[in-house]
């Protein structure tokens, strides 16, 4: 079996390779040759949760199994901790050999990310940027690497939740040579950004007002029913004006933006029924997170070794 540790991770999923694993699997989806049951969440204590996800490829779609165990935690990073932690086991689904152990907040950031990559390509009206995003944490980096490594975004603004950690992040960013700016007025940031990112931990409403009619917005942090980062009146007027698009089914069951919104989930379709691109409207993409992001992961490393 072989180790990764979180450098060796990220190595091993590199942008376009992650987004073909996760086009392969959602086509072995559609045939059948993926499961993927819903995940187990178990509480550990007060505030932290411990998530099991296990997704595999039947031998005909290439006997791979993924198996994550991570724990979640909100009050870490005050207590010097990261939120998530834990592993993703690699193993040969008809023997149980296993075949690597990847660093699982890794895995988590760079498949979640590599998921919006691909919503985004399929369905965002105006692709080529600017990009806000709001947050300033690991899912929120990985977005921004993603979409100026992989899409060639070459303005990138920031909106954190206090000024002094938007502009930490945009340090940060400046440090990789990515141009970005703090948005201190978020209805000018929305005006000027076809393409918005919402990675926070999802404990109060962060993105409220009205977005542009060609913007495509990844709402990424809410990934239970009680979180929520929108507020439901514009997840109602981007539903009205345009589409709703889920990562998964799943979504329709964990997406706390969604359920706040009152929305009809049954009529909100998921990136496994192809969504068609529309030519005028708002796009949201929901992203609650799912095995077979872990398991598309956990393919395109294998491949590597």
């Amino acid at each position: 079996m072989t180790l990764f540790d979180a450098a060796d991770t990220a190595r091993a999923l590199p942008w376009p390779a992650l987004v073909r694993a996760i086009e392969r699997t959602l086509a072995d989806l559609a045939a059948g040759r993926v499961h993927a049951p819903e995940r187990w969440v178990l509480p550990l204590a007060p505030g932290t949760h411990w998530f099991v996800m296990p997704a595999w490829l039947d031998a005909a779609g290439g006997d791979l199994a993924a198996m994550k165990l991570i724990t979640y935690a909100a009050g870490n990073p005050a207590r010097g901790l990261p939120a998530i932690q834990g592993d993703v086991l690699v193993l040969r689904a008809s023997t149980g050999e296993r075949l690597a152990l990847l660093d699982g907040p890794t895995v988590t950031a760079r498949r979640t990310a590599a998921v919006t990559l691909y919503a985004a390509r399929q369905l965002a009206p105006q692709p080529v940027g600017p990009l806000l995003v709001v947050g300033t944490g690991t899912q929120a980096l990985a977005h921004v690497t993603a979409f100026t490594e992989a899409m060639g975004i070459d303005e990138v603004w920031v909106r954190g939740r206090t000024p002094s950690s938007a502009q930490a992040f945009v340090q940060a960013l400046h440090q990789r040579g990515i141009f970005a700016e703090v948005a201190t007025d978020l209805p000018v940031a929305l005006a000027r950004c076809p393409l918005v990112v919402t990675a926070t931990p999802a404990q109060a409403v962060c993105l409220h007002g009205q977005v542009r009619d060609d913007a495509f917005v990844a709402a990424i942090g809410a990934f239970t029913p009680q979180m929520l980062e929108l507020d439901p009146a514009l997840t109602r007027d981007i539903a009205a004006r345009g589409q709703v698009v889920l990562d998964s089914s799943a979504a329709r069951q964990e997406g706390g933006d969604l359920i706040a919104a009152g929305l009809d989930l049954a009529g909100c379709m998921a990136l496994a029924e192809r969504p068609p691109r529309q030519d005028q409207g708002p796009v949201l993409f929901k992203s609650c997170g799912s095995a077979l992001w872990d398991l598309a992961a956990a393919r395109c490393a294998v491949d590597g070794m």
